[in-house]
Parts: C-alpha cells; sequence; structure tokens
C-alpha cells in the first residue's frame, strides 16, 4: 500500500468522531462541495488528512456565519496556493466580517480575492472591534500545538501520513519542546521499518532538549537496534537503566541484547533484574 493509498483510509465513522458532528452534517458538507472524497468498499466515502482540515475549517467558517459560496470559493484557492506536503492546519483562517482572511507565516491575505492585507487590520466582527495582530501569543501557539498533537493521535491508525505531518507541525508551532510529541512520532516511525533512520533523528532531537530522560534513551536504544547498531543500542539501555535502575523493560531488552553477543554474565545480570522488578 502506498502512502498515498493511505492518506484515503478515513472513513465517516472516524471523520465524525473526529470533527464532533453527525453523518448528516458532513454529508450536507460534502454535498455542498466543500471536499470530493472518494467512494470506498460498499460505497462508503474515504476521506484523505486534507479533506479533514477543510472540512473542519468549513464548519468554523460557518458557525461564524460566512455565506457557503464564500467559503467554498475560499477554501478552493487555498487548494491552488497550498503545497501537497503542507496540511491547511497549518495556517490561520479568520472570519472578518463577511469575508475570510487567513495568514501564512508573516502574511496575512483575502482568502477570496488574493489580496494581502496590512499587518494590522481592523474590522468588525459581530459588532466587536478586532486587531488581527501579526504576532501570535506563547498561549496560542501553545493551544495549536496541542491541536496537532490530538490530531496526530486520531489519525494515527488511519492516515500514517497525516499523523506523522501532525505531530511535526505540533513540535514545529509548540513555544516549549513538545516532549510527548517527540516520543510518539520516533514510535510511529520506529514501527515502520523503513522509517528507523528518522525515528532515531527524531529521538535525538528530542534528547538534545531532555538529555536525561529515561524513555527516550530506552526508544532510542530500539531505534539502534534496528538499525543493527548494536553497540550505540547497548549504551544507549544502559544510560536508559544509569537513569532510572527500575525500567524493568530495558533491563530485558538489554538482557536479550547480550545474550546474542555472548556476554552471559550480563544476561544473567539484567535477565535477574527484569524478573526481580516484574515479580
Amino acid at each position: 500500500m502506498t502512502s498515498k493509498d493511505t492518506a484515503r483510509e478515513i472513513s465517516m465513522r472516524e471523520l465524525k468522531s473526529m470533527l464532533g458532528v453527525s453523518r448528516h452534517v458532513v454529508s450536507g458538507l460534502v454535498a455542498a462541495g466543500f471536499v470530493t472524497p472518494t467512494r470506498g468498499p460498499r460505497n462508503g466515502y474515504r476521506f484523505t488528512f486534507q479533506d479533514v482540515v477543510l472540512l473542519r475549517t468549513a464548519l468554523q467558517l460557518r458557525s461564524a456565519q460566512i455565506p457557503p459560496r464564500k467559503i467554498i470559493q475560499a477554501l478552493s484557492r487555498l487548494r491552488e496556493v497550498l503545497p501537497d506536503e503542507l496540511p491547511l492546519t497549518g495556517i490561520r483562517v479568520t472570519a472578518v466580517g463577511n469575508d475570510v482572511a487567513v495568514k501564512t507565516g508573516p502574511s496575512q491575505w483575502d482568502a477570496v480575492t488574493g489580496q494581502l492585507l496590512l499587518d494590522f487590520e481592523v474590522a468588525e466582527i459581530k459588532g466587536d472591534v478586532v486587531f488581527l495582530d501579526m504576532e501570535v501569543g506563547q498561549k496560542d501557539l501553545a493551544r495549536q500545538a496541542e491541536e496537532w498533537y490530538d490530531l496526530a493521535g486520531q489519525l494515527r491508525t488511519s492516515d500514517i501520513k497525516g499523523a506523522e505531518q501532525a505531530y511535526r507541525k505540533a513540535i514545529a508551532v509548540s513555544p516549549e519542546p513538545f516532549y510527548a510529541a517527540y516520543v510518539d512520532l520516533g514510535a510511529l516511525l520506529c514501527e515502520l521499518e523503513a522509517r528507523c533512520d528518522d525515528a532515531l533523528h527524531a529521538f535525538n532531537e528530542a534528547l538534545s532538549h531532555f538529555p536525561d530522560d529515561s524513555v527516550l534513551h530506552f526508544n532510542r536504544a530500539i531505534a539502534y537496534e534496528e538499525l543493527g547498531r548494536l553497540d550505540d543500542a547497548e549504551r544507549s539501555y544502559k544510560r536508559c537503566i544509569e537513569l532510572d535502575p527500575s525500567y524493568a523493560d530495558a533491563h530485558h531488552n538489554l538482557a536479550i541484547l547480550l545474550e546474542t553477543r555472548g556476554d552471559q554474565q550480563g544476561l544473567i545480570r539484567h535477565l535477574s533484574a527484569y524478573r526481580r522488578l516484574t515479580d
């Protein structure tokens, strides 16, 4: 199965759970032309990661009472101007009166006309005056990172590529090193045999922020083993145990590794520690 095929495995049931809406609402958005899903077994809808984000954006804009025609125009333009590998939740979409403003990096522009907006646009939204500041606050970034992390968890079993993108986005936008996103990204990549090098890179990057975390050293050891780098794996397991002597799985894995390397004393010592900790 190719990554493209994998990205089309989000079912109607999963989508309803992600968006928190009924089948009727999703079907109405599809009928209105917000997305064009493919058909899977038994003629059921199959949505991509991009479809999920487009529909979420459409729901947000509908709740802001943006006319449906303008929402469709805005989403169509977003599809045209953004690269395929950038998930649409990587941008900030804001309802400004009856218009849709989009912020990408240092620029913000009208989603329908494409016209660039000034750094500070003042607009009336439901009677309030709102400044669209170009600077995003730390709390906003932390919230965005959490949303990306939650989305990655939802996509993990249905869209591996989308989940990876979401974990990476959580790490990129978080104002502080995002420990859980690093761990889950590395674990996700390590489950794919061909991506162990990428998993190792994720764990190494995480360890640059959390050098004394036993879980990261344990996971890095597993990645090293998958890559056949047994000396590095042994050192990582030992560092994990040094940081947390009660880490039973590290004792177990190190015992098995040492057995393959002919170290019987090491095998007995760490296997005994594992049994003592798990009894």
